[in-house]
């Protein structure tokens, strides 16, 4: 049964560690997006897929100069269930992001075993403080460079996501993904996606899916939930749910307390 419990331990903790890398790889331009003018087409005017890509491209690019920083809170939940026992931690952190590449977090709460909390969901926000570097984010960002699109559609929503755009990406990445965007039809933000990683993150994963959705704060697209769910090669399933609130955004005026770091902080 140790033998049993070693193992378990190994592969969720390979599963749980990989999800926070698919989420700063989805997450990274959304999370830095601020708000542009309208579709100049005009809603009843689609625009072809070229036009969509370079839009969104370059709108992202401008929405993460203009963005200053922001603090939020996080809640970080892990359910696996499966072979040999049930398992579940949860973590709430508290965040402040700081342009261009500072983020640092703020252990609030959490519940769970002790090795989950210290081997999976403290490494999770270690390894987006270092995903957050800018070497890392060209590797991820979601432009022509990282990915080939295909498959645009367009049905006019009541959020305005009407655009929709498979995705491929040009490397067989852990760092990447495949799947499906979507596109809102005003800000040229991304607003949702539902998607796989690119490449298997490990050996007791048969399959992972992901679903991400944003949310306009202010003028800015910011993530609002992340749901991972891994299917294990044992029979288990792993699921990881992170959920963003309480978003305040920073300008140069702002003036906060800073926060202590129990866990990871970063500047480039």
């Amino acid at each position: 049964m140790r033998s049993f419990n070693r193992t378990v331990h190994r592969f969720t903790t390979s599963a749980s560690r990989y999800f926070l890398v698919a989420v700063v790889g989805l997450g990274l331009m959304a999370c830095k997006a601020v708000a542009q003018s309208p579709d100049t087409n005009g809603d009843s005017s689609p625009m072809t897929l070229t036009q969509v890509v370079q839009t969104m491209v370059e709108k992202n690019i401008e929405r993460s100069r203009a963005l200053e920083g922001y603090r939020s809170r996080r809640t970080y939940t892990l359910f696996y269930k499966g072979f040999p026992s049930d398992l579940h931690a949860q973590m709430v952190v508290d965040l402040t992001y700081t342009a261009p590449n500072t983020k640092t977090f703020t252990v609030v709460s959490q519940s769970g075993p002790k090795w989950i909390i210290d081997q999976v969901l403290m490494r999770l926000l270690k390894t987006e403080t270092g995903a957050q570097q800018k070497k890392s984010r060209t590797k991820v960002d979601l432009n022509t460079k990282n990915y080939n699109f295909s498959d645009l559609q367009y049905q006019k929503e009541d959020d305005d996501c009407s655009y929709s755009v498979s995705v491929e990406p040009k490397n067989a990445s852990k760092l990447l993904y495949r799947g499906r965007i979507w596109i809102n039809d005003r800000d040229f933000a991304v607003c949702r996606i539902e998607a796989q990683p690119a490449k298997n993150p490990s050996f007791w994963i048969t399959s992972t899916k992901i679903s991400h959705v944003y949310e306009k704060v202010g003028a800015y697209w910011l993530p609002e939930r992340n749901k991972s769910v891994s299917t294990i090669r044992l029979g288990g399933q792993a699921t990881l749910t992170i959920q963003y609130q309480d978003y305040k955004l920073l300008t140069e005026s702002t003036t906060y307390p800073a926060y202590t770091n129990r866990s990871a902080s970063s500047s480039e």
